[in-house]
């Protein structure tokens, strides 16, 4: 029989670990991430708040119909709801591997997301960003994030607020609150890592 040191050590361990990627946790970060209530998302789905509520809290299992309506409505690929599973049990919220990266966006622009984070738990994302050759963002964007990009290869044309500048390998840079636009318009790929915080998928 454990004595009470025991049990308060192992209690004491496990509210330290972080917790394993879930489905229900992805999908509620997602949802705060684009401010939008479980009314509202339940609306949509013509599904109730309460089974909604359980999804987010991985008490009720949503069908692949109602994964594709939810994907929908957040505006993410199907495949970014279903990757956090892929990881062995043991590296789930620690590792990601390079193979098992989760896409995200739609690529329309020549932009190749995936995400570098364990998790969609995080008050920051990590994006690892390929940016096509000739390709540019089409409409500037302004968020009201803190971003910072490292550049691992390649160049790229950062217009950020009313200044212009080209970064490229070993170079970083700071967007605070500001609207910016990229454009690659050389004939090779380039690379950055993006950490944006609070997150926006």
């Amino acid at each position: 029989m454990k004595n009470n040191f025991h049990v308060d050590s192992e209690r004491k361990l496990n509210s330290q670990a972080p917790h394993s990627a879930s489905l229900g946790a992805d999908l509620r970060a997602l949802r705060k991430a684009r401010g939008l209530t479980l009314t509202e998302i339940a609306n949509r789905l013509d599904r109730s708040v309460g089974w909604l509520s359980q999804v987010e809290r991985d008490m009720s299992e949503p069908s692949i119909s109602d994964l594709r309506l939810i994907a929908e409505c957040l505006g993410v690929p199907m495949s970014m709801l279903f990757a956090h599973s892929a990881a062995p049990a043991d590296e789930q919220g620690y590792v990601v591997r390079a193979g098992s990266r989760r896409p995200m966006g739609s690529g329309e622009e020549g932009l190749i997301e995936e995400l570098l984070s364990p998790d969609l738990t995080d008050d920051f994302e990590m994006v690892h960003s390929t940016f096509e050759p000739h390709s540019q963002m089409q409409t500037p964007a302004n968020r009201p994030t803190q971003e910072v990009g490292y550049m691992v290869s390649g160049r790229l044309e950062l217009m950020i607020g009313a200044r212009s500048f080209q970064v490229g390998p070993g170079d970083s840079f700071r967007i605070k609150h500001e609207p910016y636009r990229w454009a690659n318009p050389f004939d090779e790929p380039a690379v950055a890592i993006w950490v944006i915080a609070p997150p926006v998928y």
